[in-house]
């Protein structure tokens, strides 16, 4: 699960699970997920849709585009006051805005 190359991008990412809707930020990404970390804990299994912002300015494209994806909690640790939830993607779709 750990081969592909992790990239420690900041980027907005709003999680939506069974227990509801968050909004935080990313810690790292790669080709088969993302790790983040949120105040509550999502258990593993556990199926998350999430939106990922990438900024235009970045991109280098005229708008924003947002990478909605359906993946799976296959990580989740205590990071001091939060939780650190690693997700694989198991699909995605890019929407520009």
């Amino acid at each position: 699960m750990q081969g592909a190359t992790r990239f420690p991008i900041k980027l907005p990412i709003s999680v939506k699970s069974s227990s509801g809707q968050s909004y935080c930020e990313t810690e790292n990404i790669s080709a088969n997920g993302v790790f983040f970390q949120m105040e509550s804990d999502i258990p593993l299994g556990s199926t998350v849709n999430f939106t990922i912002e990438l900024p235009a300015a970045v991109l280098g494209t005229d708008t924003d585009v947002q990478v909605a994806c359906r993946g799976r909690v296959v990580r989740s640790a205590d990071e001091g006051q939060s939780k650190g939830i690693g997700v694989v993607i198991d699909e995605y779709r890019f929407d520009r805005r």
